[in-house]
């Protein structure tokens, strides 16, 4: 399974990360693989790279969070301090910060300068974390069906989220900073204003869970990857699915490349997929 996937700003490479314990780097001008990046010991739930496409971080079921130079293909080192799988990983936009999110109820915030954890915010088991483009604020989503909204710099919980129905599994954030999407095992995405914590609009359409969610740069459209085998795209001012793909099993992961018409989709049953939305010009 393709757990998570993710572009570098330039848009020229994607990282996955996968059940089978690596990581692959991949030209998305090719579509070939790159190399392979080893070191887990159990599966990987979640990748992030850095805004100058030189690091990426990685979150397993190891329980570590590992730091990787993507010009040497190396890793240069793991972050400990999770007792249990650490299912989310986010980066601030000057790659100082990382944030992770771990079964064991913990939000991590640690140092990529030092190699050191900064603090530690208290919440239930965390599937996804998000952070703001001006690394300002983080938001989580739980099994206990809700999104936490925090503040970095107060080190504190700002507000909750309460109405998926279900476990939250992804949540993106506009760049702008000004929503965000949250997709759930109830089947459904939500659009929150991250200004009044309210929720703007559901969108419905999947008829399994949603695993997950990205945004266009421009945060015109969403992507969303569900259980159902599709991925779909949203236009989040006329609330409607424009574009749909249906793979060979479980949709797991899904990003989104600054150009925003190059997404990279994670399946379930291994493979990654290099997809452009038609009839679309392109940001960059």
């Amino acid at each position: 399974m393709v757990n998570s996937v993710a572009v570098t700003a330039d848009g020229k490479r994607a990282i996955s990360g996968s059940a089978d314990k690596t990581l692959k780097v991949w030209d998305l001008t090719t579509g070939k693989e790159e190399f392979t990046l080893t070191g887990h010991s159990y599966l990987v739930n979640s990748v992030a790279v850095t805004a100058d496409g030189k690091r990426a971080i990685s979150g397993s079921f190891d329980k570590t969070v590992k730091v990787w130079d993507l010009t040497t293909g190396k890793e240069e080192f793991t972050l400990q301090g999770h007792s249990e799988s650490v299912n989310a990983v986010a980066l601030t936009a000057d790659g100082k910060r990382a944030v992770s999110g771990s079964w064991d109820k913990a939000i991590k915030v640690w140092d990529l300068t030092t190699g050191k954890e900064e603090f530690t915010l208290h919440s239930y088991s965390v599937n996804a974390v998000a952070i703001t483009a001006d690394g300002k604020l983080a938001i989580s989503g739980s099994d206990d069906t809700s999104i936490k909204v925090w503040n970095l710099t107060a080190r504190k919980e700002l507000f909750t989220l309460n109405v998926h129905r279900d476990s939250v599994n992804s949540v993106a954030i506009t760049s702008n900073g000004k929503l965000a999407i949250s997709g759930s095992c109830d089947n459904t995405l939500k659009v929150w204003d991250l200004t009044t914590g309210k929720e703007e609009f559901t969108l419905k359409d999947h008829s399994k869970s949603v695993k997950a969610v990205a945004i266009t740069p421009d945060g015109k459209w969403a992507i969303s990857g569900s259980d159902d085998k599709t991925l779909k795209v949203w236009d989040l001012s006329s609330r409607n699915v424009i574009a749909s793909f249906r793979g060979e099993s479980s949709i797991a992961s899904c990003a989104i490349a600054p150009d925003g018409v190059t997404i990279v989709v994670g399946e379930e049953s291994g493979r990654v997929y290099f997809l452009r939305l038609e009839g679309v010009e392109a940001l960059t």
